[in-house]
């Protein structure tokens, strides 16, 4: 009977630590998988913010040459005014797409992460299952009364 009880053990003993290293294994998957997904959405915001920077830059070369072609004509320096500011934003979409600026915004995302983590709470903290569920049941609740006139 001894027997019996001590091989009952060892094999629930190997199933507990085949079911911890399978959910091991699972975690990291999940874990890889979001930051596969997270890798795939900010090379999507980088596509996107160059193909923005290719239309502003050449709505900004068509302006300017509108802009320098009206100086001429007129000599007013007010027609070159605009210049300005699209400048700045040209330079912006610039850095944005092919410069450090995103190195730059990393960098204070994690000041941020690192020093300011208050301001990274969520409005009434974290969701617990009691409160999804409450919120769930709450939810059929207005279903439920909504379909009953």
């Amino acid at each position: 009977m001894g027997n019996v009880n001590k091989s009952m053990m060892e094999a629930t003993r190997r199933n507990q630590e085949f079911m911890l290293e399978t959910q091991r294994v699972q975690l990291e998957r999940q874990i890889h998988m979001q930051n596969e997904m997270r890798e795939k959405m900010m090379s999507l915001q980088i596509a996107r913010s160059r193909e923005l920077l290719y239309w502003f830059g050449t709505f900004y070369a068509v302006a300017a040459i509108g802009m320098v072609t009206g100086f001429r004509r007129t000599r007013k320096p007010g027609t070159l005014v605009p210049l300005l500011p699209l400048t700045f934003v040209l330079a912006y979409q610039a850095d944005l797409a092919y410069g450090s600026k995103i190195n730059r915004i990393k960098m204070e995302a994690e000041n941020i992460i690192m020093f300011e983590h208050d301001l990274l709470s969520l409005p009434m903290g974290v969701p617990t299952p009691a409160s999804i569920d409450e919120a769930r049941e709450r939810q059929e609740e207005t279903k439920r009364l909504n379909k009953n006139p």
